[in-house]
């Protein structure tokens, strides 16, 4: 398969300056309609679509895209933004991390004024902004290029990266019950997260293949945060029938979980097994270490990236996910009611 057309593709083949070809993608007017033809012929000719980096080659805006953000856990906001910058690094374009509240009025206009003040290329949107309705307006009214990580909703609206998070959630649960565990326990994401009720789903997929009744008691809110972790713990374990297991939607809430546990000094594994969601740097530090879901966070950035700079067709790219077993799960020492 040959290699995307470029400027200089285009130039070559209308036989002008890359200058020339940058003034008609530009639009400027003291270009004249015989070049003007001349070049989008050859645009035309070799399928030549304009993109983030044709526009930087051409110099026509600020060699900048912007990664815009609302998400409470510092761990995979890094990983997220580590993946957006070493493509850009290798690309030579400047990397702008902003963050957002999803969940106020004038979010939509504070991305109008970033985009305004800053002239960037491009934006990657990542999740909870990837589903928000404001954001996606504004952008879509600027008729800007973005690339949203893991949306849940609109999948045909723009280019996307993601992965599988139900099919995520229901392999933990499976490996849980596979273990022996009938009562596990789970804990939500936050709210405006599409990706809280897809893990949602594929736990209760788990349960109702291996037959066992959903008790919406065993499920508790969460944010996301170490804190809504310890919150949900305690509820889950001051039940009069406590869960065998714990399988918390990303690892800081999970992290909390464990916390709880060793204050009420349990055994684990033996006596509370925990799961977690990401595969972060914590999972590898709490002890004991979490099984977890290794979300590929670093390579969904990358691909969004390499996605809004190369430009073209509308893309979806799914990345695989895969069970990272650790000590935090073993069978159940306590028969189960």
């Amino acid at each position: 398969m040959s290699e995307r057309a470029n400027i200089r593709d285009v130039a070559a083949k209308a036989g002008v300056a890359v200058k020339t070809v940058s003034r008609v993608l530009n639009g400027h007017p003291y270009v004249s309609k015989e070049m003007r033809e001349r070049v989008e012929s050859a645009m035309k000719a070799l399928d030549f679509r304009p993109s983030v980096a044709a526009r930087i080659l051409s110099g026509a805006k600020s060699n900048q895209i912007a990664l815009i953000y609302d998400n409470h856990s510092p761990y995979y906001m890094f990983q997220i933004q580590k993946g957006c910058w070493d493509y850009c690094h290798e690309k030579g374009i400047r990397l702008l991390a902003q963050p957002v509240n999803v969940e106020d009025p004038d979010v939509g206009e504070q991305v109008r004024g970033l985009v305004s003040e800053t002239q960037v290329d491009g934006l990657i949107l990542s999740s909870p902004v990837t589903d928000c309705e404001p954001v996606l307006r504004t952008l879509d009214a600027l008729d800007i290029p973005f690339v949203r990580i893991s949306p849940g909703t609109n999948h045909a609206l723009t280019s996307s990266v993601f992965m599988d998070d139900v099919q995520a959630a229901d392999d933990m649960t499976t490996h849980l019950v596979n273990c022996g565990h009938r009562r596990i326990g789970f804990i939500k994401g936050h709210r405006s997260h599409m990706a809280s009720e897809e893990r949602l789903f594929g736990y209760r997929r788990a349960l109702d293949r291996a037959g066992i009744p959903f008790e919406p008691g065993l499920v508790c809110d969460g944010e996301f945060d170490f804190d809504s972790g310890v919150r949900a713990a305690r509820l889950l374990l001051d039940m009069s029938c406590p869960p065998t297991a714990i399988f918390a939607s990303n690892d800081d809430m999970a992290a909390g979980v464990l916390a709880v546990a060793h204050d009420r000094n349990m055994n684990l594994p033996g006596e509370l097994s925990v799961a977690g969601f990401d595969d972060t740097t914590l999972a590898r530090t709490v002890w004991p270490p979490l099984t977890t879901i290794h979300q590929p966070m670093v390579e969904l950035a990358r691909s969004a990236a390499e996605i809004l700079v190369n430009g073209g067709d509308i893309t979806h790219r799914r990345l695989p996910h895969r069970l990272v077993e650790r000590a935090s799960i073993t069978a159940p020492i306590r028969t189960e009611i």
